[in-house]
């Protein structure tokens, strides 16, 4: 059992815990992950009562953006497919706990043990980095300990599952052959070249293609929308930031940056007094001031003649390293610059920082005018926020809401439900449009809390249902399927000739374009249609055998000559075994996922 919670921590949703609680404080704050995994009343959808936040779908979509995994433009589809993934989860973590999974407090403890976040320096687990990762990431330790109890319990579900079936020895050995079969044909392409066809399209054709295809041709329901976006990173773009602000706020965030230090230290006790030593540090201090390197210094004065003979240099240092005291002395400081006398440890000593371990300035400036701007418009934005929500609480329109803010009232065309653009994209926000309240009843939505930066209220100006569209309507658009659908079956009537002709032996003129020794997996350029319907066909005995497949505007003519076992390849047997094992534990557990959604109570 515990092997499988080790194995586990490496698994996809692990890291996912751990990198929720990373990314959680550099996307959105201290109070984001408190609206994850707390209270939180901008609720997405739930599942079988059990809600789900916008906010936890916004973490994964930004990450993934941020990642470079996905591109922008794909930004609506993903949250689509988070929050599918979600609901997903949620309902394999219930029917599990139904069924009696159970993770106990030891179990949870193994793991978290040996998650290598956790560890120090000596690969140990350290219960003081554990705390401050978790207190740094506004992450408490119940929360964590529970998303990651959930996770196990999945995991163990789904290798139950993925156990619970197997293929023979047999069956993988007839997989692996047929993975590595290789098959040699020729082909030939026609296209609209290559028939005479008089393409004519009437009514009548028109009227019959309208007919069977009517659902292509359906108005979904639609809605036009009006809404008001308070965007504190747009009230931030106009905030003018002075240059000593932003280096007062290079110097705060760098300051617990570690850093590189030397040091000047005169000792006292047995052979010299505390006020001899002081003095004498007071003399190597006025030397600097008066422009001695402290190189030169440090080789007069300091006690650590080790480090003296480098220049005073202490290596890199983290907080912690050297005492409060020294702490106190050596972060205060910025790059370049020199303490006063500081006591410690039976000494004095002077101490000069001279390299950050952190992005200079000049390279934080752009992100640090962004965050310093935004700090400073927070309370403007959460006052407008406020008035957003009482002003259009009660208001019979949004033009007026929007004046009174100074915000622009956005409006757009029609739109069906899953099509909008932009902020209209993220989960949740366009169904607000289609909600009893707003469709219905002509309120303004909520005020729709999009992430910490953005807030948004909607209303519906104008409304139409589902409408079946006229054969006027469309009239160019069902022409032009009809004439492509005429030409498509006067390529595949060409094509059944041929074959007719080659099957008697009346065909010899053909110009084939040979593919020899095609396998399955062959990285080629023919189209992936041709090769898979080369590897649908029986083997040929006698002769070659011969089939049409249709392709975008053409249709090939596929001549199979031959068909070979191909070379044995212990590397492929064993991962076509490996996959035929997937794929059946993929079967079984989206059988188990499909059987959970038919019956689960969702709201979205």
């Amino acid at each position: 059992m515990l092997q499988s919670i080790r194995d586990g921590s490496r698994s996809w949703g692990a890291k996912i815990i751990i990198g929720v609680m990373v990314a959680a404080m550099a996307l959105f704050g201290v109070e984001s992950l408190f609206s994850v995994f707390g209270d939180d009343p901008n609720q997405v959808a739930s599942v079988n009562g059990e809600p789900i936040m916008r906010q936890q779908i916004e973490l994964e979509v930004q990450r993934a953006l941020r990642s470079g995994q996905v591109p922008p433009e794909q930004e609506r589809a993903l949250r689509n497919d988070v929050l599918d993934q979600l609901i997903t989860q949620q309902l394999l973590t219930q029917y599990a706990e139904d069924g009696g999974v159970f993770v106990s407090d030891a179990q949870l403890d193994q793991m978290i043990v040996g998650l290598p976040e956790f560890h120090d320096q000596d690969g140990r687990f350290s219960s003081e980095i554990f705390r401050n990762r978790l207190a740094g990431a506004g992450y408490t330790p119940v929360a964590f300990r529970e998303e990651l109890r959930a996770d196990i319990k999945r995991q163990h579900l789904q290798q139950g599952l993925a156990f619970s079936d197997f293929s023979l020895e047999s069956e993988q050995e007839r997989l692996a052959e047929l993975q590595r079969q290789q098959r040699s044909f020729r082909y030939v392409l026609l296209d609209a070249d290559d028939v005479s066809v008089d393409v004519e399209v009437t009514d009548a054709q028109m009227q019959e293609y309208f007919d069977v295809n009517q659902a292509r041709f359906e108005r979904p329901e639609q809605v036009r929308v009006e809404y008001v976006l308070v965007d504190r990173q747009a009230m931030a773009e106009g905030v003018d930031i002075d240059e000593e602000k932003l280096r007062d706020a290079w110097r705060e965030q760098n300051r617990n940056a570690d850093r590189r230090v030397s040091h000047i230290m005169v000792t006292f006790g047995d052979e010299r007094s505390r006020e001899e030593a002081q003095a004498e540090a007071n003399e190597a201090l006025n030397a600097l001031n008066n422009g001695e390197s402290f190189a030169d210094t440090a080789l007069r004065y300091s006690d650590d003649t080790a480090s003296a003979e480098e220049g005073g240099d202490l290596g890199v240092i983290s907080r912690g390293f050297f005492g409060d005291a020294f702490d106190e002395a050596a972060f205060a400081l910025d790059e370049g610059e020199t303490s006063r006398l500081v006591e410690m440890d039976g000494a004095f000593h002077i101490l000069q920082v001279t390299e950050l371990s952190a992005p200079p300035f000049e390279e934080q400036r752009e992100a640090l005018q962004q965050d310093v701007a935004l700090r400073d418009v927070s309370d403007e934005f959460n006052q407008k926020v406020q008035r957003l929500i009482d002003e259009s609480f009660a208001a019979d329109d949004l033009q007026s809401v929007a004046d009174d803010l100074g915000l622009t009232l956005n409006k757009t065309d029609w739109l069906a439900r899953g099509e909008g653009e932009g902020v209209l994209s993220e989960p949740g926000v366009l169904d607000e449009a289609f909600s009893d309240d707003v469709l219905e009843e002509g309120y303004n939505s909520e005020v729709i809390e999009l992430d910490d930066d953005r807030r948004l209220v909607l209303r519906v100006a104008e409304h139409r249902e589902t409408t079946q569209l006229a054969l006027d309507d469309v009239r160019d658009e069902v022409a032009n399927a009809v004439a492509a659908q005429q030409r498509q079956e006067a390529l595949e009537q060409e094509a059944a000739r041929m074959i007719a002709a080659l099957t008697s032996g009346e065909a010899n003129n053909i110009e084939w374009l040979e593919a020899n020794n095609i396998s399955r997996q062959s990285n080629s350029v023919l189209p992936q249609t041709l090769v898979q319907e080369v590897f649908r066909m029986p083997r040929p005995e006698g002769g070659s055998v011969y089939r049409s497949v249709s392709l975008p505007e053409s249709v090939a003519i596929i001549a199979l000559d031959s068909v070979s076992v191909g070379d044995v390849d212990e590397q492929l047997t064993s991962f076509v075994a490996q996959m035929a094992e997937q794929l059946r534990a993929q079967s079984v557990i989206q059988g188990l996922v499909d059987d959970l959604l038919s019956d689960a109570e969702i709201e979205r």
